[in-house]
């Protein structure tokens, strides 16, 4: 049974070592139609266990082989925060790697329980999902256990911000035909607003899902995010299509200051000559570098 993964160099996070709170199997109050595992009825609580003690041993074995890493990301084949000793697990990571950074990647229904909340909020980033702000919507792409109410969790989302110390990613997975449409994005953009994120995390089904359903383009989602105005947003795209764009100074500064664009989008859209201008506009302090939850935004 294998509890740690990695690590994996992630443009979003860093070097991340993963540690997998359900390694046996499927273990999750969702039923995504888009997740890469099997299909499985979701469940309120983890039935298979693996014990504080295990994953304090393999995470000391990667310590002592000196592993380089900057994250231990809490994962799980199915929703991490079912885990029942989360709590212990933390504060146990806490002692034995105090230089390294706690991240948890959970679906956001640990918001709704009171003692789940406390718990996340010990970590230094959390990252919820939110795939639609519509309840019909939420249902059919999520596949939820009925008592999870959507307009509930959205608003522990804010007041877990309100809370938080530390940096708080929201995700959205944008499915064909479901989620791909201005109101959905429209209704997700006044929900970013409440919650207030670092950033938000955008992309499309790029495993075999467990359903028959689809990916978009990425030509799609470029046009979807521009509809999220509230929040910063990242496109953790492989390529970008098309001639790479030259601008000049006040171009340049209009779209920075209208829209704050994340390295990757400079790295990938801007033409060599274009980058070497942004350079020089933050030397003079023109463009501000903003770390959003270890990546880079630039913003005029």
């Amino acid at each position: 049974m294998k509890i740690l993964f990695g690590p994996i160099n992630s443009r979003r996070f860093g070097r991340s070592l993963g540690i997998d709170l359900s390694p046996s199997k499927k273990q999750c109050n969702f039923d995504c139609v888009y997740c890469e595992l099997e299909a499985q009825k979701p469940q309120e609580k983890q039935d298979e266990i693996v014990s504080v003690e295990e994953i304090i041993l393999e995470v000391q074995g990667a310590l002592e082989k000196n592993v380089p890493f900057d994250f231990l990301t809490l994962t799980a084949n199915g929703e991490p925060s079912l885990y029942p000793h989360l709590d212990e697990l933390i504060s146990s990571l806490r002692k034995i790697a105090k230089d390294k950074k706690l991240l948890i990647l959970s679906n956001g229904t640990a918001v709704l329980d009171q003692d789940k909340f406390n718990t996340l909020l010990k970590l230094d980033v959390v990252k919820f999902s939110l795939d639609s702000a519509i309840s019909k919507t939420f249902y059919r792409i999520d596949r939820a256990l009925k008592n999870i109410n959507l307009e509930k969790m959205i608003e522990k989302m804010a007041e877990f911000k309100t809370q938080f110390k530390g940096d708080l990613v929201m995700e959205i997975l944008v499915v064909k035909d479901l989620n791909d449409n201005e109101e959905e994005f429209i209704a997700l953009n006044q929900a970013l607003a409440k919650i207030a994120p670092l950033r938000v995390d955008l992309s499309t089904i790029d495993r075999p899902p467990a359903y028959a359903v689809k990916k978009i383009s990425e030509e799609r989602l470029l046009e979807l995010s521009k509809l999220i105005t509230s929040t910063p947003v990242l496109l953790p795209k492989r390529h970008y299509e098309g001639e790479k764009l030259n601008f000049g100074e006040e171009e340049l500064l209009k779209i920075l200051h209208l829209r704050s664009q994340s390295e990757i989008d400079i790295e990938n859209k801007l033409d060599k000559a274009s980058q070497v201008l942004l350079d020089k506009l933050i030397k003079e302090e023109k463009v501000k570098i903003l770390n959003l939850a270890g990546v880079k935004f630039y913003k005029a």
